[in-house]
């Protein structure tokens, strides 16, 4: 009988010595789900995909991954994973077809059933017209779908991304979100970290924010936007000397709202304050550039004009995970 989650999670602790990189994480991944990790370098997510993938021990908690223990069946839970490290290890004396077949024969799969399912996983990474190239050849794009259709040729429930776009240019990024797609599509389990907002509302059903090691929030990318934001920002400059002197007179022309908080109430058009023609919520202060959060940020911005005030550059947009991320930290992804 198949468990109910592919992965689950309690009290999730790993310390190396007076360090928490891990600080006692509660999650759950349901089978068939694409799930993420989104937070900054250093907030704790390879750490737990490594624990998850069996080759770190936990320091506390509880983890079960397709019904196992990792620590106690560490080469059975192997067997049923996929997994993406952050950097590429590909065999770059090999060519691509043997990058998949020796992979396939560590998991002791036969000759013959390997040498269809690398045609077939060929295909799939749209890298049929390069099964003969050696890897050192490929384009930075190539080896990551080489490595993802590697990962493939054990045919695993679950399937572990560690930031799997780095250092790849948007054509090549758009090529493996699709690769990716198709595999939640058939059913494959995904869980995926990353420190890119679009990255993970395009792949993830569901995911935490994490941040030195904890969990500051967990839900859909919608939601969470809906939860702790407001439906749009209005990005302003008025030059680096100016921007907090600036926010003070933004916040008294569109109403303070008080003391922010990430539980305010929401409204019906999505601000975190209601009964103000734009919707405002607050001002954030980066150190470039002032952020506006409010229900219609070209009201806002219209309102801001008819007051005098000329910013240098202006920009509306509806608010991200990186928005979200903000409010509950105070920070961005990439500080």
């Amino acid at each position: 009988m198949p468990v109910e989650h592919a992965i689950r999670a309690t009290g999730l602790t790993k310390r190396y010595g007076d360090f928490t990189a891990v600080d006692g994480i509660d999650f759950t991944v349901n089978r068939g789900e694409s799930f993420g990790l989104l937070g900054p370098n250093g907030a704790g997510k390879s750490t737990t995909m490594r624990m998850i993938a069996a080759v770190a021990s936990r320091s506390a908690g509880t983890m079960s991954v397709a019904g196992l223990d990792p620590e106690k069946n560490g080469p059975e839970v192997r067997a049923r994973l996929g997994v993406i490290p952050q950097q590429d290890n590909l065999d770059e004396e090999l060519s691509v077809r043997e990058n998949i077949i020796m992979y396939g024969r560590y998991f002791g799969l036969p000759r013959r059933w390997l040498s269809a399912k690398t045609e077939e996983l060929l295909e799939f990474a749209q890298l049929t017209h390069k099964a003969t190239s050696r890897v050192e050849d490929l384009s930075g794009g190539m080896k990551r779908r080489l490595t993802i259709a590697r990962a493939l040729v054990n045919e695993p429930e679950i399937l572990l991304l560690d930031e799997p776009t780095t250092g790849l240019d948007p054509q090549a990024r758009h090529i493996l979100w699709d690769r990716l797609f198709r595999l939640r599509e058939s059913g494959t389990t995904l869980v995926l970290t990353t420190h890119h907002m679009d990255e993970a509302e395009q792949l993830c059903e569901r995911l935490i924010v994490v941040d030195e090691g904890r969990i500051m929030a967990e839900g859909s990318p919608a939601g969470l936007i809906r939860d702790h934001s407001t439906r749009e920002v209005l990005e302003l400059r008025f030059g680096m000397d100016r921007n907090q002197e600036q926010a003070q007179q933004l916040t008294t022309l569109l109403g303070s709202p008080g003391p922010a908080s990430s539980n305010d109430p929401v409204s019906s058009n999505g601000s975190a304050t209601a009964g103000r023609d734009v919707g405002f919520s607050h001002v954030e202060v980066l150190p470039d550039r002032l952020l506006v959060y409010a229900g219609s940020a070209e009201s806002a911005l219209e309102q801001i004009h008819a007051a005098g005030l000329r910013p240098m550059t202006s920009l509306v947009r509806r608010s991200s995970l990186e928005d979200v991320f903000l409010r509950l930290t105070g920070r961005t992804l990439v500080d």
